[in-house]
């Protein structure tokens, strides 16, 4: 099955389980190769009308293929393939709505992983590039974990201040769970940083990183309580925002 759906930046409803889901999400990696029944497929492409965008203005688009290949490429019957017009913000955003995606997933009690190096095979006729996949289906393995599997750094080794939306973004995932990011929290706003690409991840895709910070910003914007959502999420950039050395600032939560 594939499916297209151009994304224009509608709203989205928080589920009131997504504070839960983020505390025991994990990585599948392995899958039931049957495909799913139409009916959960055509309920994954209803929740991607839905999606929420970090920037309004960029355009993008999620696909649903059953194919993709490239580097640490998992099996899986069914993938998300993201797509978007490159220009400032488009991987952040990515990740932001990709993971939007993940968390639905994962609620629904279907496995998912990120697959930042993979792409499409063949494609459709879109002037938008693709930015990342994300496998998913029925697990082949523990759809969840306890909070104490987790391997995160600490909230003091990413973080200065206080605010207890950093222990969602602590829990995010990313590639090779680098955690390339880091947050100072300044009268009730939290300044976020990416750090800069290494010789090795530029290598491998210096694009991780960003997408990483975005997947942060989505567990920040679902995880303050239960009740939270993207759809009273505010974030962009701010004048005389304090350098953190290493790292790029990416932007502002209001």
């Amino acid at each position: 099955m594939s499916g297209l759906v151009e994304a224009a930046g509608t709203g989205v409803t928080g589920e009131s389980i997504m504070n839960e889901i983020i505390s025991k999400r994990k990585s599948v990696r392995k899958y039931d190769k049957t495909p799913l029944e139409i009916e959960i497929l055509d309920r994954v492409g209803v929740h991607i009308t839905k999606l929420k965008p970090l920037f309004p203005d960029i355009r993008y688009s999620v696909e649903i293929v059953s194919k993709t290949k490239g580097l640490f490429n998992i099996k899986a019957p069914h993938y998300l393939v993201f797509r978007s017009e490159i220009k400032e913000g488009a991987y952040e955003n990515t990740g932001f709505i990709g993971q939007q995606m993940d968390l639905f997933l994962s609620g629904s009690g279907l496995g998912s992983c990120w697959l930042g190096a993979s792409k499409p095979e063949g494609g459709e006729k879109t002037d938008l590039s693709p930015v990342a996949c994300i496998a998913f289906g029925k697990p082949a393995e523990p759809l969840h974990r306890q909070i104490s599997e987790f391997k995160r750094k600490s909230l003091p080794e990413i973080s200065e201040g206080s605010d207890e939306r950093l222990e969602a973004a602590r829990l995010a995932p990313s590639g090779m769970n680098a955690q390339g990011w880091y947050f100072i929290v300044d009268s009730g706003k939290i300044h976020c940083y990416c750090k800069k690409p290494g010789l090795v991840s530029k290598l491998i895709s210096a694009k991780l990183g960003f997408i990483d910070i975005g997947i942060a910003l989505c567990h920040i914007a679902r995880g303050a309580s239960a009740s939270s959502n993207t759809d009273d999420f505010i974030f962009g950039k701010e004048e005389g925002i304090p350098e953190r050395k290493g790292y790029i600032y990416i932007g502002t939560v209001n």
